[in-house]
């Protein structure tokens, strides 16, 4: 219920008259007056009621009358009224129905009542009523009124004493309250108030209005009480203490700021009045030492007071918290003193105080902020921020240094009594590690044996004090020990805990304002005002050290959990406020703190060591103590949780880690977790130091870079608590979330981190170097993971990344190098799988990124590296193989960076991606890249470690050159578009397009390439890689080339084929000769294979065949190219040289090669089997025309020129240009090329080797030389036109000269017949076939062909030689086959008789049909024939072979038989006059041989060989005599002369007695004599000539008849009794006989025919034939009668002579 409202006022004037008629009751007797004035004062109070109807105003109007009773009242002094009137004032007072006047007489009342001392609590009561109710009061009387209060307060009284103090609290209170009230009325009303005239008059307070005046003025004395001045307003005080006044001052101070710092009166106030009291109050406290000096200082110090000390502080924290703007100056000082009192001289209590004020500051960071900007951002000011930061960093110092002796905190000893050190024992006690269970519970600070409890002093955040509380304690408390520690350690935090959330609030606030503003104008830059951050950071750079003193020695002494935690997260704020603010230093010290805390003491640490050296360095002075940063110690008891090595490369012994070390790096973890963006350079330091807890905690990199517990480590194993145990895996967690949340780290700072990793893992490199310890592997294993999980970013730190892995992978340490490849191998995996934002598709850049470490890999010399980068790529095709596009020439780079040292594991992998390649991704990758395939295909083929592997990728060429030819179009016109973008990218550089095989089209090129490395493989050092290669590169042409335009061809021939021929004959002709000895063992090499050269050989072979077949099946195609000739001639060098190699294989094989070119089908025996032949060749059978094969020799029959026209795109093997086509003139020029080859090969494989029978270099085989012989009848065909008789001289030596070629003794038996079968070989058929063309050719080829018959027959004579004289071969040295050892390297002559015999016949042929052709006579054909028949003949018996001398005489009776009627013909032109004497001595040869028959030569024998004699005789008896006159007459002579022999002396002289009469060739004598004797008496004399030659025979005849008769006679009389030899009886005998034979003949003969002559000779035997009578033998006698009988026609006289003569 209101005051004012009617029922209230109804009451109070009820309740006024029952009190005023109480007072006159109780004045009735004692006091008549006021019962009187009582009374009236009734009736005073019923007129206002009647009267007015504001009864409450009425009543303030006449307030003093209606007071006036009751003053009366109390002016009695009598207790029991003074109480009543008492009250009814007050309940006036509350009712507001008292005027000014009125309260002032009620004042006066009071004050009268005060001194005299009577109700003193109820004087106070009315007294704050009075003031409280209304404001009636002022002034003067408000003056006394305080005055009256202030009096109370200091009477005997204790509970007036306290009543009164509060009271005056309270009016104090009020009189502010009134003036804030008042200047809330005229806040609306602005006025110019005069200015301040200075100090000039303390009273001037004229400006201020009333209540204002009141408070003025009541401050300005509270002022002068406590400076011990006299009052100006209160008037009437008489005594006052300075604690309470400093009391009223502070709460007026603390309660009305506003007052002060609006009203310049009162600001002077403060300035002027109370700074310069508070200065002079302190003095004592500074000027203090404790225990300074025993001697008595000169002017007695007064002892600092702790009331009025403990007060000021409080004062000053209320100046410094609320009017620090108006007293920037006096607050340095006060400051500045606050610092000094912490000193460690200082007393206890006052420290204690001191660090309490601090504590209060530490609160309030806006203050301490303007602090710093006020002081130490000026220049020439005292750095008060940084002193505070400092003083209470070097007294937390200093609680740890003990102090000297007689100290209340001396607690060196805590058992004693002092605080609550007590429990438990003396702390130092427990050192010895976690196990005893001494350790106290209490949360404590222990260092180097100074143990201080830790309290509980306050709430975080608010300085509750205790000390600075204490207002009633008169004498300094004592502090319990622990408690200025804890003080200070809040103090600590709360300042920390300050500054660091409020600049980080300002920065939030400026960063959102920044992107507020960057919103909004995306175009202008921000620029944040500079003034702020400077003063952050000035704060920063001013406490940091401090700070970190402090908090550092605290973190080492700390021995409680919660107290460690809040130290960590101290340090780790203030180190990420320093990161933020971009505070280099000062983060990295912090971190550092943090970072030597985790890590066991005195850890050998550099990143950490050299940072703090930089820091120790800047030691601070604080008031002339310099504090070093104090560096852990090492005695701390802690719990030991895990003991581990080291991480150094030298073995050292093991480290501990304690409870603390892992709660520090759980706050390392979460520093770099939660602000890894502002770590910058000093992940360097958090990283190394996580590595190496890791390390120690024994915790290894698992898949994906996270960190596992692992296996023990070498060395004394690492041992882990249960407690530590449960922790791990948390660890090892937020390890992984630390480097996952790097993701949302900005790309700066990602780099940093990056960085970081990368030089802690060179530091664990080069700690690896050297040993096979295991490496940390820490760095390498958060690159990883850190990598992975950016990949979203990844192009900005992947080539830092992976720049550094790459180094890893080359480390000599193989486990770091192995965790190096997998982490990069796992990086480009999950690169290359991510779904990337564009796709990889669309950013070639970014996958060629992410390939190219890949390929660096490649450049590692280490097989494990290649085998997991093999593996990754395998990977990698599996998943990724159809996407790779513009990566494919990277990675084939990879498969393809194979080297022979690398072992083959290294290399099958390889092969296993290349192998996938060629079967899956050929049609997925960009066709530029099909050539690099073939070229890593090629690699494999060409490395040495795995032969199957070799072979195996000949076969990947193969089908990718299938790939080729089925792609082929799409290929092309790919290619084509890519090489257009490529010219003119080229045409805009201005250089010339750079690509092999350039000027080809870019589908032929990739088919060159393929075809250039068919052919590198082609000359591989191992045999069967050379074959297969070869094999493929053929067939490869042979199937595709057709896809080939024709200029390619061009670059097919001369670059690839050409090149490949060069090399292999240059390979063969260099290759080793050593026998290789069987490989591995088990495997056997043939002994056809046994050599390198051997094996070379066998390439050689291939490869010229391949390159004759494509020559032969491409001519068409070829022959269009421009230089086809000069291809041809390269071509048959290439076949020369290889037919003249020293290997059998070899040549033989050139020679096929040599007749596949010319298209010749080799002639077969029977030509029913000249197709097989053919097919085996390689000619397909629907090409080989019937016709073709008939006869030996014929080229091959080309087919139609629509087969080529056909077969463009199916591969035919063959192309045929049409008929007619080919100018006559190029071929011919072609042939007679191929002749030229064919005549130097000849020449140079028959030339006999010269010089003295040497050791033999080589000797042709056998079907070499018939191959080659077997060429020149097709070659013939082609250049016959203009085959010359020079030409026919070139071909005769090289017949002669490979017929003469010994064979092989180990070939004979292949070779050679058995002696005795009369056939040829193979070589000699070929020979006579190849005369055989020839002269077929010259019979129906224009005459002047047939000058060339006579060397024909020459050559053909020469082989009939060797019948009897075999052809020597150099100085080689033959021996009869018969006689040679089969196993042993000698040489056969072959067995030429059949040959020659052959070569005999088919000269008697061809003498037959050329016997009269001009150039066979005048080369005198004839004569050379019978010279060569001579030595046959004379031979006879002696001939190797009996069958030569017959098939001599045979020939050479046909031979006379056509020649001799030719002769005759051209007896006169003399062509044929030295073939007579010839002719003669051949027959005279013949018929009386010079060697004797076998012994074993049979009687019918004997007869047969009579009859060929018989036959000469018969043929000189029909063809040549008869002829006489057209014969030499020498010759006829020597006929008859042999006749003559032979008709007489014939017999062998070795026969029996029994054989004699056959033996004696008497048939043969006979027909000698008989045709004597024809020709003695020819009936038909025609001409003198033939005259003369009967006349010639008869007087030989007679002559030696006569010569053997007298020889005879002689030998029988010299013989005496002795019988004569057998023959020379037979002679005689014969003699005889022939006698009696010509005279029957003379009978018969006409006379007239006879010579005188002949008649003569006859009669001069019969005398001699007398003197035989003497003769013992009786068949001479019966010889000598029949001898004798004729001459009985000479008894008669003869008829006249004249007659005779006449006749």
């Amino acid at each position: 219920m209101s005051t004012s409202s009617p029922e209230a006022v109804k009451k109070l004037l009820e309740n006024m008259q029952t009190d005023l008629r109480s007072l006159s009751m109780e004045c009735k007797k004692k006091f008549p007056p006021v019962k009187e004035a009582a009374e009236s004062g009734i009736v005073k109070i019923k007129t206002i009621a009647a009267r007015n109807t504001d009864i409450l105003a009425a009543l303030k109007e006449n307030s003093s009358e209606v007071v006036q009773p009751f003053l009366m009242g109390c002016g009695t002094k009598e207790p029991k009224i003074t109480q009543l009137c008492l009250a009814a004032i007050q309940r006036l007072m509350s009712h507001e129905v008292v005027s000014e006047a009125a309260a002032g007489n009620i004042i006066n009342m009071l004050w009268q009542l005060m001194e005299n001392g009577l109700e003193e609590l109820k004087l106070l009561q009315t007294v704050l009523v009075l003031l409280t109710t209304n404001t009636v009061v002022h002034d003067e009387v408000l003056s006394k009124a305080i005055v009256l209060c202030f009096r109370l307060h200091f009477t005997k009284d204790n509970i007036t004493n306290n009543t009164a103090a509060a009271t005056v609290r309270q009016v104090v209170t009020v009189v502010f309250e009134r003036m804030v009230a008042e200047d809330e009325r005229f806040k609306g009303i602005v006025e110019q108030p005069p200015p301040v005239q200075g100090n000039t008059n303390r009273r001037s307070v004229s400006t201020l209005r009333p209540s204002a005046k009141d408070a003025y003025m009541l401050f300005q004395d509270l002022c002068q009480l406590v400076n011990a001045d006299a009052p100006y307003w209160l008037v009437g005080m008489t005594e006052m203490t300075r604690t309470f006044g400093l009391e009223l001052l502070e709460s007026v101070l603390n309660d009305f700021p506003g007052v002060f710092l609006q009203h310049q009166e009162f600001s002077f106030l403060l300035k002027e009045r109370v700074c310069p009291l508070v200065i002079k109050l302190f003095s004592p406290n500074i000027k203090f030492r404790q225990g300074t000096s025993s001697t008595t200082p000169p002017a007695p110090v007064e002892k600092p007071y702790f009331p009025i000390c403990m007060r000021l502080l409080r004062v000053v924290s209320v100046l410094i918290k609320h009017f620090y703007s108006l007293l920037v100056t006096e607050c340095e000082i006060f400051l500045s003193l606050l610092v000094k009192f912490l000193d460690g001289e200082k007393p206890q209590w006052l420290r204690a105080v001191a660090v309490e004020s601090v504590h209060r500051l530490c609160v309030q960071p806006h203050l301490l902020c303007s602090f710093c900007q006020s002081y130490d951002m000026k220049q020439h000011s005292t750095k008060v921020f940084r002193d505070i930061v400092n003083a209470l960093g070097s007294f937390i110092q200093s609680l740890f240094i003990v102090p000297n002796g007689g100290s209340t905190a001396a607690v060196s000893a805590p058992a004693g009594g002092s605080g609550s050190g007590a429990q438990g024992t003396a702390p130092g006690g427990p050192g010895t590690g976690g196990g005893s269970g001494t350790l106290t519970t209490q949360a404590a600070f222990e260092y180097r044996g100074t143990w201080i409890p830790l309290m509980t002093v306050s709430v975080q955040g608010s300085a509750k004090a205790t000390y600075l509380e204490m207002l009633d304690k008169v004498e300094p408390p004592s502090i319990p020990e622990g408690y200025a520690m804890s003080v200070a350690f809040s103090a600590l935090l709360d300042l920390v805990r300050g500054i660091t959330s409020m600049i980080e609030r300002e920065l939030t606030a400026e960063e959102e304002r920044a992107a507020e503003f960057r919103e909004t104008h995306p175009e202008q830059e921000w620029k944040p005002e500079p003034g702020a951050h400077l003063v952050w950071e000035e704060m920063v750079n001013a406490s940091w050290c401090g700070l970190l003193a402090a908090l550092s020695l605290l973190l080492d002494a700390s021995t409680d959990e919660a107290a460690t935690e809040n130290i960590l997260k101290a340090e780790m704020t203030m180190a990420s406020l320093c990161g933020r603010l971009g505070l280099v230093t000062p983060r990295d010290a912090f971190i550092t703190a943090i970072c030597k805390a985790s890590l066991p003491p005195h850890y050998a640490l550099t990143v950490l060591s050299s940072n703090s050296s930089n820091l120790s360095s800047k030691a601070f002075s604080i008031q002339g103590q310099s504090v070093q940063i104090i560096s852990p110690s090492s005695e701390s008891h802690q719990q030991v949780v895990a003991v581990g090595q080291p991480l150094a490369a030298q073995p050292q012994g093991t480290v501990v880690l304690t409870a603390k070390n892992i709660q520090c790096m759980r706050t390392l973890l979460n520093l770099a977790h939660c602000h890894g963006a502002v770590l910058g350079t000093s992940w360097q330091l958090v990283l190394a130091t996580l590595q190496h807890l890791v390390w120690i905690l024994g915790l290894k990199p698992a898949v994906g870079g996270a960190l596992k517990p692992g296996r023990a480590v070498e060395g004394p194993s690492t041992v882990l608590t249960t407690a530590v145990m449960t922790d791990l895996p948390v660890i090892s967690n937020i390890l992984s979330r630390l480097f996952e949340s790097s993701q949302y780290l900005d790309d700066v700072s990602l780099h940093h981190l990056i960085n970081a990793l990368c030089s802690l893992s060179l530091e664990a490199m080069e700690m690896a170097y050297g040993n096979n310890k295991e490496p940390s592997l820490f760095a390498v294993a958060k690159l990883l993971e850190t990598g992975l999980v950016n990949m979203d970013r990844i192009e900005i730190l992947w080539r830092p990344l992976t720049g550094h892995l790459l180094e890893v992978c080359q480390h000599p340490n193989s486990r770091m190098r192995e965790w190096g490849a997998e982490a990069l191998t796992a990086l480009i995996k999950a690169g290359l799988a991510y779904k990337h934002d564009p796709p990889l598709a669309q950013n070639q850049r970014l996958q060629l990124l992410l390939l190219n470490p890949l390929k660096e890999l490649s450049n590692v010399l280490h097989a494990d590296i290649r085998q997991k980068q093999l593996e990754c790529v395998l990977q990698i095709l599996q998943s990724q193989g159809d996407s790779l596009g513009p990566g494919w020439p990277l990675v084939l780079g990879v498969i393809g960076a194979i080297r022979n040292d690398q072992g083959e594991s290294l290399i099958r992998t390889a092969f296993q991606c290349l192998q996938l390649v060629v079967t899956d991704f050929l049609p997925t990758m960009p066709c530029t890249c099909l050539q690099i395939v073939v070229d890593v295909a090629g690699s494999f083929g060409l490395q040495n470690q795995e032969l199957n592997i070799s072979l195996t990728s000949i076969g990947l060429l193969w089908n990718i050159s299938d790939y080729f030819f089925q792609r082929g179009e799409a290929i092309t016109q790919e290619l084509e578009r890519e090489e257009e973008a490529l010219q003119k990218q080229a045409q805009e550089k201005g250089e010339a397009l750079n690509r092999p095989f350039h000027p080809a089209p870019p589908f032929d090129c990739l088919w060159l390439c393929l075809y250039a490395k068919l052919g590198e493989l082609c000359v591989d050092p191992r045999p069967a890689v050379r074959k297969s290669g070869g094999q493929t590169l053929f067939s490869t042409i042979a199937a595709h080339g057709t896809l080939l335009q024709q200029p390619t061809w061009h670059i097919v021939v001369w670059k690839v084929l050409f090149q490949l021929l060069d090399c292999v004959r240059t390979s063969s002709t260099t290759a080793d000769k050593e026998k290789i000895e069987s490989g591995g063992g088990n495997i056997l090499i043939h002994h056809s294979r046994d050599t390198a050269e051997k094996q070379w050989a066998e390439t050689w072979v291939l490869t010229l065949a391949g390159v004759a077949r494509i020559f032969n099946t491409r001519r068409y195609l070829l022959q269009q190219l421009g230089d086809f000739f000069e291809a041809w001639e390269v071509l048959l060098n290439h076949i020369q040289s290889a037919a003249l190699s020293k290997n059998n294989e070899v040549s033989l094989a050139a020679l096929k090669s040599f007749q596949e070119i010319l298209q010749i089908v080799t002639p077969v025996r029977d030509s029913d089997r000249a197709a097989d032949a053919l097919a085996a060749m390689g000619v397909p059978p629907v090409l080989i025309d019937p016709l073709s094969a008939s006869g030996p020799g014929r080229p091959l029959v080309r087919s139609d020129s629509l087969v080529e026209r056909l077969t463009r795109y199916n591969g035919a093997e063959l192309q045929a240009p049409p008929p007619g086509e080919e100018s006559a003139l190029e071929d011919s020029a072609l042939w007679w090329s191929a002749w030229n080859t064919w005549y130097r090969t000849g020449t140079e494989s028959t030339r006999p080797p010269g010089g003295p029978a040497e050791k033999l270099a080589f000797i042709p085989s056998q079907p070499f030389l018939t191959a080659l012989v077997q060429i020149f009848p097709a070659l013939y065909q082609h250049i016959k036109a203009n085959f010359s008789m020079d030409d026919l001289k070139k071909l005769g030596v090289i017949l002669y000269g490979a017929v003469s070629v010994p064979i092989s003794s180990d070939a004979s038996p292949f070779i050679l017949p058995s002696y005795t079968e009369a056939t040829l070989t193979s070589l000699q058929e070929a020979v006579l076939t190849a005369l055989d063309v020839l002269q077929k050719a010259i019979c129906v080829g224009p005459e002047n062909l047939q000058i060339m018959y006579p060397a024909i027959f020459e050559q053909l004579l020469l082989f009939v030689e060797f019948s009897c004289k075999p052809p020597q071969y150099g100085r080689v040295e033959t021996k009869h086959v018969a006689n040679a050892k089969y196993n042993q390297a000698e040489w056969v002559a072959l067995n030429y008789v059949p040959f020659a015999e052959r070569s005999l016949e088919v000269m008697v042929d061809l003498y037959h049909k050329t016997a009269c052709h001009k150039a066979v006579i005048t080369e005198k054909v004839l004569q050379n024939i019978i010279k060569t028949l001579r030595m046959p003949l004379g031979l006879k018996y002696a001939c190797p072979s009996e069958s030569t001398w017959k098939l001599a005489v045979s020939s050479l009776l046909k031979v006379l038989s056509i020649g001799l009627p030719v002769a005759r013909q051209h007896a006169s032109s003399g062509k044929f006059d030295t073939m007579w004497p010839e002719l003669a001595n051949a027959f005279e040869d013949f018929l009386f041989t010079k060697s004797t028959p076998p012994d074993n030569l049979s009687i019918q024998e004997f007869q047969q060989n009579e009859s060929i004699d018989v036959e000469v005789v018969q043929l000189i008896s029909t063809e040549i005599l008869p002829f006489a006159n057209f014969i030499p007459k020498d010759f006829v002579a020597q006929i008859m002369t042999m006749l003559n022999k032979g008709s007489i002396h014939s017999q062998a002289p070795s026969f029996t007695e029994a054989e004699i009469d056959v033996r004696m060739r008497e048939e043969f004598s006979k027909v000698c004599f008989e045709t004597l004797l024809q020709f003695s008496f020819s009936n038909k004399v025609s001409t003198p000539q033939e005259g003369y030659i009967s006349r010639m025979a008869l007087s030989v005849l007679l002559k030696r008849a006569q010569d053997v008769l007298r020889r005879y006679v002689e030998d029988e009389r010299l013989s005496g009794r002795c019988p004569l030899p057998r023959q020379q009886v037979t002679e005689i005998i014969f003699v005889l006989k022939a006698i009696s034979t010509l005279m029957d003949s003379l009978k018969k003969t006409q006379p007239e025919n006879v010579d005188g002559n002949t008649w003569a000779q006859v009669i001069a035997l019969y005398p001699t034939l007398v003197e035989c009578i003497t003769c013992s033998s009786s068949e001479v006698s019966a010889a000598l009668k029949e001898a004798l009988g004729p001459f009985k026609d000479f008894m008669q006289p003869p008829v006249s002579k004249v007659q005779n003569g006449e006749s």
